[in-house]
C-alpha cells in the first residue's frame, strides 16, 4: 500500500491542502505502472520499500508542491516512510 501525504500552512478556498481529484495522476501511476508489476522491470532504482517511498516523493512532489511524505506498506506491520520538511 502506498500512502502520500500533503501538508500546508494554509488550506485554499474550499478548505482543502488540495482537492483529491488533484490525486488523480498519482492513482494512475500507481494502478496503471505498478499494480501487479514485476517492479525490477518497471523501476529505475533497486525497489526496496525505503527506495520506493523516496522515488515515488522525488516523482510526486514535481506535480503535487504541498507533499510531504509518501509511505510503502510491506505488510500490516511493516512500512517505510520519506518525508520532507516544510518551512
Amino acid at each position: 500500500m502506498v500512502t502520500v501525504e500533503l501538508r500546508s500552512k494554509t488550506l485554499n478556498a474550499d478548505g482543502f491542502v488540495r482537492d483529491y481529484r488533484a490525486l488523480d495522476p498519482v492513482k494512475h501511476y500507481l494502478d496503471n505502472v505498478l499494480d501487479h508489476r514485476h517492479l525490477n522491470d518497471v523501476l529505475p532504482i533497486r525497489p526496496t520499500a525505503e527506495g520506493m517511498a523516496e522515488f515515488l516523493y522525488n516523482m510526486f512532489l514535481q506535480i503535487i508542491p504541498e507533499l510531504y511524505a509518501v509511505e510503502i506498506s510491506e505488510t500490516p506491520k511493516t512500512n517505510a516512510r520519506y518525508e520532507s520538511s516544510i518551512d
